[in-house]
């Protein structure tokens, strides 16, 4: 089993480190999309993420890992079963059974350029309907990532057929496969982790849209910095399981900051002054539809609780802003100051009215 870069030894690009911790708090918030120069990490932090996920339940067996807690979000197997449990409190019936489950690490599952769209979505298993003559689903990479993270690497470059896959079903939270005389339906709630090189190719807008934070990431200029990242990664090299264990107790540590805010969240609250800015703030920019507003709501929330904070107030908003909105923006061709600034020059006036 290959061994990954431990996310707590992971030095600079702050911003990048805050918004993947943000949306593991919250994965409603809508993924992350981190976009920069080649060797700066991104890869690195994204397949880094798992460290700070608690375990989960699954349905024990289910290849989608639904959450026997949540009939709601099961497949039909899954909802079977527990309509086939007895109820508790019937008349002449056992105690109440719990649905079978087990325990397992949050998915995190890379999709790679070249995947075809039946290992995307599914399709009918090939060995066992020659050899068995069975017609069974093989589920694919959408399966393997419900309730999880699904990473794409160089996201810009992907094919334009599974782009139109990934925002259908990042839209519904289902996947439907109708193919070779099958009709399968399974639940499908993954939060889409990108990274990409800008000079390569721009992402199409409806996948741009996906994304709730964008993140840019450059190259250190401070020497004691780059000498500090590849000394780092030198010794994970040199010797990874050595590595890991030397930052296990600061892995551990984020880890639980990552679980009591995702505890607290639930209490924290957002007061209608500060739902006010945001939507001010969103309009001064001229973002389209709400989806701006609610995504800055989430993340003002979820980075309120990461903080350990009991309100929403401007810090967050003034955090979360650059992440939330950079991407989101209409270009300007009167203004060519980059997206960036463009925000934070919206978010000192709205502040400061």
């Amino acid at each position: 089993m290959a061994h990954t870069f431990p996310f707590s030894a992971i030095v600079g690009q702050e911003d990048m480190i805050l918004a993947i911790q943000v949306v593991a708090v919250d994965p409603s918030i809508g993924g992350v999309l981190v976009l920069g120069d080649r060797g700066t990490g991104k890869s690195t932090a994204v397949r880094a993420l798992a460290d700070l996920l608690p375990p989960i339940k699954v349905v024990s067996g289910c290849p989608y890992g639904c959450d026997p807690a949540n009939s709601h979000a099961q497949c039909d197997a899954c909802r079977a079963l527990g309509n086939a449990m007895p109820a508790a409190g019937s008349k002449g019936a056992k105690p109440a059974k719990a649905i079978p489950s087990e325990t397992r690490p949050v998915p995190v599952v890379d999709l790679p350029l070249g995947a075809t769209e039946d290992r995307v979505v599914g399709a009918l298993d090939l060995e066992k309907a020659l050899s068995q003559g069975i017609k069974e689903f093989a589920p694919g990479l959408l399966a393997r990532a419900n309730r999880g993270f699904l990473y794409i690497d160089e996201v810009n470059l992907l094919e334009d057929h599974i782009v139109d896959l990934l925002i259908d079903v990042a839209a519904s939270g289902e996947n439907l496969v109708e193919r070779e005389g099958l009709s399968v339906r399974h639940p499908a709630r993954f939060v889409l982790v990108g990274s990409g090189n800008p000079e390569e190719g721009e992402l199409r807008p409806q996948l741009l849209d996906r994304f709730g934070l964008s993140v840019e990431v450059k190259t250190p200029q401070d020497l004691a910095l780059r000498v500090q990242v590849v000394r780092r990664r030198d010794a994970f090299e040199r010797d990874p399981a050595a590595f890991r264990a030397e930052w296990d107790k600061a892995n551990q540590k984020l880890r639980q900051r990552i679980v009591r805010a995702q505890k607290a969240i639930g209490q924290i609250e957002v007061d209608d002054a500060v739902l006010l800015l945001c939507a001010a703030l969103c309009h001064s920019l001229g973002t389209d539809g709400l989806r701006a507003e609610l995504t800055l709501l989430r993340a003002t929330r979820a980075y309120a609780a990461l903080m350990g904070d009991k309100t929403v107030n401007h810090s967050h908003l003034r955090a979360m802003a650059p992440l939330v909105l950079r991407h989101r923006l209409r270009r300007n061709p009167l203004d060519d100051t980059g997206s960036g600034v463009r925000v934070q020059r919206a978010v000192d006036e709205v502040l400061a009215a």
